[in-house]
């Protein structure tokens, strides 16, 4: 999204309180609230706008009605020294998959690796949060999710697997940034989609067709047809494989079966797959800073092609535009102000507070 007068910005904090106060009147414990406030704002600082603050709306239409129960509290079960799995009890996503990675990384500061696999929850926003959670724990970490369909697979036309996200991390070395990787399988993200109908904006031809099978820059024919995979079979395949480690490995939905954040007929039933990693296991802390450096500059200091500027490295982008809306605020279109706003009425808290 471009930054532009248009756009009225917010304080990150003043953005992450009014979601804890939205939360907590639908009876979300307070941490429970300040985890899923924090991952939402994270998402929009880092410019991911497509899983932001205003995912809140569908998420508290889905506790109104009756499909999330915004009370429940994440378990944690050990299975061996190293994996254990979390019950999200069909509570809020993001206090699910904070438990799954801080259980984790517990695990891997005492035998090096730890796994988690996470059933019965729900969206859990950005995986970029998850990742920074492991990284500012100085670990290295794979995120993987299954989320409903949007996607066919290669060769199909109708809606089978979820555009859920591919990430993974690692700390950064001396002098260099962490290398922070959230992808889609397919050209963008669903929430992309739902971005730019809310902002009155077309898409790009290229990322999805209509109900009809054909491509479409409108936004609304778009989620009434399927996402299109990056890398053709590719994409269909990496979108199988995150199936397979989130749904099929934890007892969740699968094969199609994971309802999504805007529909209200059921549970979403999601699965997560979450990996924290000890850097120091092959050699020492030291030498994989000094290596992690070596690869950040060597990456960054490559040969340009015609007509780029600058190469950066992977989530580079994000924690530069994090550390910009930091200082100057995150921007949002009046469309995305009113409708947080709806949500303060319907609730009876403050509204949100624009710095401009």
């Amino acid at each position: 999204m471009a930054d532009n007068k248009n756009l009225s910005r917010v304080h990150h904090e003043k953005a992450t309180d009014f979601v804890v106060q939205l939360l907590k009147a639908v009876g979300v414990s307070e941490a429970n609230a300040a985890i899923t406030a924090r991952g939402l704002v994270e998402a929009d600082l880092r410019g991911v706008e497509s899983h932001g603050i205003n995912r809140i709306a569908s998420y508290l239409a889905r506790v109104r009605n009756g499909v999330l129960d915004p009370a429940a509290e994440p378990t944690v079960t050990n299975v061996t020294p190293v994996v254990a799995q979390v019950d999200g009890h069909n509570g809020f996503g993001f206090p699910a998959a904070h438990l799954g990675m801080d259980t984790a990384i517990s695990m891997a500061r005492t035998f090096g690796i730890g796994m988690v696999s996470v059933k019965h929850s729900n969206h859990f926003g950005m995986s970029a949060w998850i990742v920074r959670q492991a990284v500012d724990a100085g670990m290295m970490s794979l995120v993987f999710t299954n989320s409903s369909p949007a996607l066919p697979a290669w060769g199909g036309k109708s809606q089978l697997m979820g555009v859920s996200p591919i990430a993974c991390g690692a700390p950064g070395g001396h002098n260099s940034r962490p290398f922070i990787l959230d992808m889609a399988p397919s050209i963008a993200a669903r929430g992309k989609i739902h971005k730019a109908l809310r902002r009155g904006e077309q898409i790009p031809a290229e990322w999805a067709l209509d109900g009809e099978g054909k491509p479409t820059t409108d936004p609304a024919e778009a989620l009434k047809g399927v996402m299109l995979p990056m890398g053709g079979p590719k994409g269909s395949a990496l979108a199988i494989m995150m199936d397979v480690f989130s749904g099929v490995l934890s007892g969740s939905a699968f094969a199609g079966g994971v309802t999504g954040p805007y529909d209200m007929s059921k549970p979403g039933d999601v699965g997560h797959f979450l990996v924290a990693i000890k850097p120091d296991l092959f050699l020492s802390l030291d030498e994989f800073k000094e290596r992690m450096d070596v690869l950040y500059r060597r990456v960054v200091d490559s040969d340009k092609m015609a007509g780029v500027e600058r190469i950066y490295f992977p989530g580079e982008i994000e924690q530069l535009t994090e550390e910009e809306r930091r200082r100057d605020g995150i921007p949002y279109a009046q469309a995305e102000i009113d409708a947080l706003n709806t949500e303060a009425d319907k609730l009876g808290v403050p509204k949100i507070q624009t710095d401009r």
